[in-house]
């Protein structure tokens, strides 16, 4: 009497290849969006498809007009408990700002980084921060707790 169940090697093949690639609808998701990396120029933006150095989307986006004042406030929120000093609200340009933020990071002798506008500053230096921005003639506020 024949087996009603498959041969070992149809069972092999089931396991390996679930379903046809063509009916995946990941594999249909991954083809329609683009490039994402390539040997030539390495990792390429999805947005304007060019080298992530030459991306000029990013460098286009016009940042939130300020009211003038800059706020330095302090936070440990998803920084496993570490405080950091957040400078926002300076009317600077990406360049100037980075350069604003190493200032201060020296100023303070800690590191830090500038995200999105914002200069972080690791530790509590809020103080000393608004004494370097005060001198430099921005109008500051002391913000949060």
């Amino acid at each position: 009497m024949p087996s009603k169940t498959a041969p070992v090697c149809c069972k092999m093949s089931a396991l390996r290849f679930p379903r046809s690639i063509s009916n995946d609808p990941m594999k249909s998701k991954l083809a329609s969006s683009g490039l994402v990396y390539s040997t030539d120029t390495g990792r390429t933006c999805p947005d304007c498809r060019q080298a992530v150095a030459q991306c000029i989307c990013k460098s286009n986006k016009p940042r939130p007009a300020t009211d003038g004042v800059v706020r330095i406030s302090r936070s440990a929120k998803g920084r496993g408990g570490k405080t950091v000093t957040l400078i926002q609200g300076v009317p600077l340009d990406d360049a100037a700002l980075t350069q604003l933020g190493k200032q201060l990071k020296a100023a303070c002798g800690s590191g830090g980084t500038v995200k999105d506008g914002v200069i972080e500053v690791q530790g509590d230096h809020r103080e000393l921060v608004q004494r370097q921005l005060v001198d430099k003639g921005y109008s500051v506020k002391l913000a949060g707790g």
